[in-house]
């Protein structure tokens, strides 16, 4: 087992990879009553075409990560959730582009919490009939949140921007995907990523480490798994275009709802995406962030709300970041945030403003170390993209003004740019 101590962050993982290929890292939180663990699997929505170890190619539905998912918590004795209560404890699930996550949180009877995450997961109980069930209930739920503004002007960017990729796909797919999903094709989607080697179990909170590590070991001893292998993620070749320039549509909202960003060009490598990432984060937020003096006069102007945010995204075959909120004026918007991006691109941001925005993201980062749940979380993100959470600050630490000046003009190229806008529907 081998402890790390990261001694600017008073920090101490350890971390062990067992016989089967699980990651297992313990973040031990002394004085911490909560205890959260996370257990996921490097499988999410765009993982829809893929070569299985031994060597055949399938191609799966659209929404099937998600189905999983859904499916993992039934069992033949019954619902997984009401094991978990009895126990005291809170658990979920989500899927994401490129991951799948079950999860805990509790105060009590930690190890018997812990046993229950590690049997559901790894144990799928999968049945024609409870598919079908299960077919009715996810229909439903996207028929919801086609409803629902602020997911279809976020997944409407997305689409926007992306031809090929999957990304542009809903993560729970569409109704004729879901109906198409059968037993033997969960199975074929669970042996391939739900084998150990492709999961990372993380658990942090007031535990002890060398008892919770040796109870999981003893758990992994006592199963057995067929010989992980290579999967190969497959994907069409992306155009370095975006599929249209605008994109909207109407529903019943109080303000129109506006989101906008840039789609990355094809072509550009970088050995660090995570560096990637926390320079176009900086990057952004030195010019959009609420201590920005754009963003003061969008506020003046009622141009935004307290909601305007803005994100970066990236993952095997997508970069993008997104950017807006609700304005009453969404073309006007587009245009007085794109103008100030266009000119950052041109004169740079100065080293004040770099200086500044680079210690407000310290400390956002070092006030999220106090919460469990964002820490699990976080840690597995930057895992899967080959980083180390607990080396964040040394890398914000190491970003150069001119580092981070030559990715706003990398960016914020204006044939790159995508909008999308839920209007009010007339009356």
């Amino acid at each position: 087992m081998v402890v790390q101590q990261y001694a600017n962050l008073q920090e101490t993982l350890w971390h062990e990879k067992l016989d089967n290929g699980l990651n297992v890292f313990i973040l031990p939180k002394p004085g911490f009553t909560k205890t959260y663990a996370t257990f996921t699997t490097q499988y999410g929505s765009i993982d829809n075409h893929f070569t299985r170890p031994g060597g055949d190619t399938i191609r799966v539905p659209d929404g099937i990560a998600h189905f999983l998912e859904h499916k993992m918590f039934e069992e033949p004795e019954g619902d997984i959730f009401s094991r978990f209560a009895t126990l005291g404890a809170s658990a979920n699930a989500y899927t994401s582009f490129d991951r799948t996550v079950y999860l805990f949180s509790a105060t009590d009877e930690i190890a018997a919490n812990l046993d229950t995450l590690l049997h559901f997961v790894q144990n799928p109980y999968f049945t024609d009939e409870n598919v079908d069930k299960e077919k009715g209930i996810i229909v439903q739920e996207i028929e919801m949140y086609k409803d629902n503004p602020d997911w279809r002007v976020y997944f409407g960017l997305i689409e926007a921007m992306y031809i090929e990729h999957p990304v542009h796909i809903d993560i729970a797919g569409t109704a004729s995907s879901v109906r198409s999903i059968t037993k033997e094709m969960l199975y074929d989607c669970y042996n391939t990523f739900y084998h150990p080697s492709n999961m990372t179990l993380f658990i942090v909170g007031g535990v002890d480490p060398e008892a919770t590590m040796a109870q999981v070991k003893r758990d992994q001893a006592n199963k057995s798994f067929a010989p992980s292998g290579e999967i190969k993620r497959l994907f069409d070749t992306e155009s370095s275009e975006v599929r249209t320039k605008k994109l909207e549509i109407e529903l019943p909202v109080s303000l129109p709802k506006c989101m906008f960003g840039f789609k990355d060009l094809q072509g550009v490598n970088y050995a660090d995406s995570v560096r990637l990432e926390l320079m176009s984060k900086l990057m952004l937020d030195a010019v959009l962030g609420s201590s920005s003096m754009l963003y003061q006069s969008l506020y003046d102007d009622n141009l935004i709300s307290d909601g305007f945010g803005h994100e970066f995204n990236s993952g095997n075959g997508y970069t993008f970041s997104a950017i807006g909120g609700e304005s009453r004026d969404p073309d006007q918007l587009v245009k007085r945030v794109t103008d100030a991006l266009y000119e950052a691109a041109e004169v740079g941001i100065t080293e004040e403003v770099f200086e500044r925005t680079r210690r407000k993201r310290i400390g956002a980062f070092l006030r999220m170390m106090n919460s469990p749940e964002a820490i699990a979380s976080e840690f597995t993100r930057y895992l899967l993209k080959g980083g180390d959470l607990f080396q964040v600050v040394e890398l914000y630490e190491s970003l150069t003004l001119d580092e981070v000046n030559a990715r706003i003009r990398e960016h914020a190229q204006p044939a790159q740019l995508a909008i999308s806008i839920v209007r009010s529907k007339a009356k």
